[in-house]
């Protein structure tokens, strides 16, 4: 009798055991958090580092710290809620129950402000507390909950297997622009209102637009054209383009988990799908020069050349993408450098005059524009002002260094200059491709003089908008597209950008707006952190100064593809155009005629191949056999199979009793 009640205490106790295998490991055993170094990109006044967390699922917080070699002296970026600065190092956290839950399992980075910055390094990465909310491993379709009052259209983030493309229907040739007066025309001569956005990231060391580190590239551009965006002003540096002019292709940094199509690619040629994916969808692209240097500080720099980049690498530069896309319409715009800027005390500052001065913007934009023009008479050449105008230009021809003798504005912002000295490109035709650019910002980025005391639409009329630059479309001498204007909605910058969306609407200006990025630190963008949803508010702000038709049909600059799936062909509003002849056309007919007896011509552009890159040291691949999930269900079949042994181990061992028993018992 003994015996049978302790065999059946170890039968019960194995199978009690054996039942809690199936349920212990789910609730307590989790991979180490870690996380890959993606890119770091450091420029002296700052850096950044980019990383792709893995092993999160299960814990509440992940506390992550890089050490920066420089002075920091402050801190922010995308997927964290918190950056604390401790000495050279920056601890960012996130949680699993905040706004940026998206981040566990995916690419965040840390960027800095400081001085002497030359690099930065991983120390750790950890896991804190638990979580019991369910996994985190980067389910966008739960973002909604998890981005603020603002979340809203989620870009859908199915990989594209493959980089095929259907036909687009878009005829080559058809889509070039010019102006009349002030205004921006068609090749029928049909007005257009250029209203988009800029997606920075070429410029930064992203070699792709930012952002593409957790989201899907071909569905977010679908998504630009969905919500109405006719065109995406591409910020690029200087220097991407000589390498690619070069044959140097750096390594474009983003997901490829979300982004398989693009795999085997180097950066330019992702930049031609870019280019193909945005024809197929109605996207016209405005190519920006932001930077001679590619840096994502770069734009501090006042003028078009540095210490490494010269003036005429700046030409070359140019001269290389205008001829390569001077038969594709796609890029129907070149903004030829962001923002030259320099007070009149300061070294370095760009000024605008007849002179042939090193740092005489007009002369320099004259010699650029002409080398597109060369190359793509069609282009339209947009043209930023400077920072800087002499108040007496008779008497101070930018020779006083004192700045109280000059109009201030924002950096780009004054064009005050072309009343006095236009841009001239040596003919009409010529002439009529220029379009005038300026940036204006709210109280938010810097609080300016003439927000001083409170502000009014008529007031920011009299004494800045006016006389700085909207003179110029008032008086009919070319057209104007805004080419940044942006910020927070709240308090008086929301009051601003009320103003100058009036101003927009009420003058038809073109615009781009400031910007698609969500890691835009003094404006914020129209997506949230996770560059998967679209901030509703700032959106529909916008959208009211997107074109479109009467009952809310977006219209494109393409005359035969309809911009996104809910927008329409320009041919809808202007009819079908009828391409001019290309160069290349003109040639083939007169060695046509020349010659009855030959059978075929031989067309002339030859392509430019590359083998694709090996990838580099820091891919954003996650390592071999990191994959968080595989190595949850590693732990959790490993516990298992140790619990079920023990179990059947006892229940062996109270098998062996009783069958001992009960031989004893027939004996």
């Amino acid at each position: 009798m003994k015996f049978r009640k302790i065999a059946a205490t170890i039968l019960t106790a194995a199978m009690v055991f054996s039942a809690a295998a199936f349920f212990v490991p789910h609730t307590s055993v989790y991979a180490d958090a870690s996380a890959n170094v993606d890119n770091v990109n450091p420029w002296d006044s700052g850096g950044q580092i980019t990383l792709t967390l893995s092993g999160c699922d299960g814990y509440e917080t992940i506390i992550v710290t890089v050490h920066f070699d420089g002075t920091v002296t402050s801190a922010s970026g995308w997927g964290f809620d918190s950056y604390e600065i401790k000495g050279n190092d920056v601890v960012a956290t996130v949680s699993a129950s905040g706004p940026n839950s998206w981040a566990f399992n995916g690419s965040v980075g840390i960027q800095v402000e400081g001085s002497g910055v030359t690099g930065a390094s991983l120390v750790s990465v950890e896991g804190d507390g638990t979580y019991s909310g369910g996994s985190n491993n980067n389910n966008n379709n739960n973002n909604n909950n998890n981005n603020g009052g603002n979340g809203g259209d989620q870009i859908d983030q199915t990989p594209a297997a493959t980089p095929d493309l259907p036909d687009s229907g878009a005829v080559e040739g058809d889509d070039w622009l010019t102006t009349d007066g002030d205004k921006i025309v068609d090749m029928n001569g049909t007005e257009v209102w250029l209203t988009g956005l800029s997606w920075f990231g070429y410029n930064t060391g992203t070699n792709l637009f930012d952002g593409v580190w957790n989201c899907n590239l071909k569905s977010t551009l679908e998504s630009i054209a969905d919500h109405g965006f006719n065109l995406i002003r591409v910020p690029i540096s200087a220097e991407l383009l000589l390498q690619w002019s070069n044959g140097e292709y750096p390594e474009a940094n983003y997901n490829h988990a979300y982004n398989p199509d693009l795999e085997g690619m180097n950066s330019l040629e992702i930049w031609d799908y870019v280019l193909d994916i945005c024809e197929v969808n109605g996207i016209k692209i405005m190519l920006d020069i932001h930077s001679a240097e590619t840096d994502a500080a770069g734009h501090n720099a006042p003028l078009w050349y540095t210490s490494n980049i010269s003036a005429d690498d700046y030409y070359d530069a140019l001269e290389w993408v205008a001829e390569r896309y001077k038969d594709n319409d796609t890029i129907v715009a070149y903004d030829l450098k962001n923002e030259p800027h320099g007070k009149a005390s300061e070294t370095d500052h760009a000024i605008w005059n007849d002179s042939e001065d090193d740092n005489n913007w007009k002369y320099v934009a004259e010699t650029a524009g002409n080398i597109i023009l060369d190359a793509n008479p069609n282009a339209l050449i947009v043209i930023e002002g400077i920072q800087i105008y002499p108040i007496d230009p008779v008497n101070n021809n930018f020779t006083s260094t004192n700045d109280a003798d000059y109009y201030n504005s924002w950096w780009g912002g004054n064009l005050r200059a072309v009343a006095d000295y236009p841009i001239d490109f040596g003919s009409d035709e010529r002439n009529a491709q220029v379009v005038y650019s300026p940036h204006d910002y709210g109280p938010a980025v810097y609080a300016q003089p003439w927000f001083e005391g409170g502000f009014t639409y008529d007031s920011l009329m009299e004494d800045y908008w006016y006389d700085a630059w909207l003179y110029i479309d008032d008086q009919e001498i070319a057209p104007l597209l805004i080419g940044e204007w942006g910020g927070f909605m709240e308090g008086d910058n929301l009051t601003w950008m009320e103003y100058m969306r009036q101003l927009i609407g009420e003058y038809h200006l073109n615009h781009t707006f400031w910007c698609f990025n969500a890691n835009s630190g003094d404006t914020g963008g129209l997506v949230l952190d996770d560059f998967t949803t679209w901030d509703t508010e700032k959106y529909e702000f916008v959208s009211e100064v997107l074109w479109q038709t009467d009952d809310g049909q977006f219209i494109g600059l393409d005359h035969e593809v309809p911009l996104g799936d809910n927008g329409i062909a320009l041919s809808e509003i202007s009819g079908a155009v009828t391409p001019r002849p290309t160069e290349e056309d003109t040639e083939e007919t007169e060695e046509t005629a020349e010659s009855e007896t030959s059978a075929t011509t031989v067309s002339g552009e030859t392509s430019e191949t590359s083998g694709s890159e090996e990838a580099a040291e820091g891919s954003l691949k996650a390592p071999e056999g990191k994959d968080p999930s595989a190595m949850n269900k590693m732990l959790k079949t490993a516990a298992i199979v140790i619990i079920c042994f023990f179990g059947v181990a006892l229940a062996g061992l109270g098998t062996l009793v009783i069958l001992k028993k009960r031989k004893k018992s027939k004996d």
